[in-house]
Formats: C-alpha cells, structure tokens, sequence
C-alpha cells in the first residue's frame, strides 16, 4: 500500500446519492492537489527536458521484470555514441544505480522511503542532481526507472517523452487484462525475458493482442537480455528517437 496516494485515483463516481463524512471530502481534495502539483510539475520537467533536446523515456513494471538488466544492456549499446542520464527509483538501497553507473551511465537513485512511486517533484530534485555529475557535459537521454508496480507509477505523469511498460514471461500472461492502464497510458510495450518461454505458459501473440485492444497504437518488443534476442530492435529504435529529438 503506497504512503502517499493510497494506491487508488481521485475519481468516486456512482450513480447512487448517500452522505459524505467531512473527512472523505479532505480526502478528496487532498488528492485533488497532490496530482495537481504533480502535473505542475511534470510539466516544468518537459520543458526543461524539451530546452535541452532531451529525451526522457519512463520504465514501468512490477518487481523483477528486468528494468534494471535491460537498462545496463541498453548503456552498454549506447554510451559511445550518446551521453546517457539514469533516474533509478527504489523504496530504499542505491544498488541499481550502482548497476548502470558500472555500465557507463550518470546516475542518480531517488529513494522513496515507502512509496511505491515516482512523482514529478522528486524527479526534478533528481534531474538537477544528475546534472551535477555531469561537468559540463550535456545527456543526450534520460531514463527514468519507476519503482517497481503496475498501479500507482501509472497514475503520475513524470514529465517524460515516452512511457515504457515491461512485462516478463514468468509473470505470465494476464497482466493487460489486470491491469489495462498500464497499457493505456504507455507508447511501448516490452516482453522481456523471452528465453524463459519454453518453460511457461504464456502465449506471446495471445498477449500482444490483448495489448492491442487496449491500445493499438503500443509499439511492442520481445526481448531477451540473456540470448540477445530482440536487442537490436530495440536499440535501433532508440537511436532514431533520440537522434529526432536532437534534430540530427
């Protein structure tokens, strides 16, 4: 259960009328301005990204999906070319920045001491603390690891480009149907851990379909960090995104 937003949304539509305590009205209205400062700020960190031709790309997913290793896959693929910026987001520890800055990566952890979320604020305190490291330098990309969860991180906009959800095969197949937000609100949809198929039930075009329907227009991948598998594909795609958002 996240400390801050309780793990649900705002809304409490119904058709039926009853009496409100005065403290479901706090309630309420409190989340009203949580996501209200958050979209403030959100925006603050497009803009900013936007002046610097900066791309940010958001990764969503539960725990042990495999963020992390495709994230040192994908500095090892990118750092000769491009200057790459890390957001890692955990509830505590600083080992998964310690994992990409090995690769190559500038890193930053933002611990969220019991929340199951990123928020804006906290990713622009990172940002600016990430551009400390950087001497001079200026990041050509931006990942942002959320913390590992299907349902809040899919309800604060952190200011980025483009929203990454990943799905592993052990987790099996049902996570669309489960949780069709994370969908909705994402531009890419990866399947990852691809080597463990033979060993799951878990039908790969049966849950590309069903991502489809809640969003035809995800761009999906299959991948493998192990074997490789689908790597190519997904850099390939990286590098026209951040060449377009640099004008090159």
């Amino acid at each position: 259960m996240c400390d801050v937003c309780g793990c649900g949304t705002p809304s409490h539509e119904h058709e039926h009328t009853h009496e409100h305590s005065h403290e479901s009205v706090k309630t309420v209205r409190l989340e009203e301005s949580l996501f209200k400062q958050n979209d403030k700020y959100a925006e603050e960190n497009r803009k900013h990204f936007d002046e610097k031709n900066l791309l940010a790309i958001n990764l969503i997913s539960s725990p042990g999906s495999g963020k992390t290793t495709l994230l040192e896959k994908t500095v090892e693929r990118l750092k000769n070319e491009f200057t790459i910026g890390v957001l890692e987001g955990d509830i505590e520890t600083e080992r998964d920045a310690e994992r990409v800055r090995a690769k190559g990566a500038y890193a930053v952890q933002l611990t969220t001491g019991g929340a199951c979320h990123l928020e804006a604020p906290l990713v622009h305190k990172g940002f600016h603390a990430l551009e400390h490291q950087l001497e001079g330098k200026e990041l050509d990309v931006l990942f942002i690891e959320n913390v590992g969860n299907l349902v809040c991180p899919t309800s604060f906009d952190l200011g980025e480009h483009v929203r990454v959800v990943l799905v592993s095969v052990p987790e099996g197949p049902d996570k669309p149907a489960k949780y069709p937000k994370a969908f909705k609100t994402s531009d890419v949809f990866i399947i990852s851990k691809i080597d463990l198929l033979p060993y799951f039930d878990f039908d790969i075009e049966k849950v590309k379909k069903e991502a489809l329907s809640l969003n035809p227009k995800l761009k999906i991948f299959t991948i493998s960090t192990v074997t490789g598998e689908g790597l190519d594909e997904w850099i390939e795609y990286l590098k026209e995104l951040i060449k377009n958002k640099k004008g090159v």
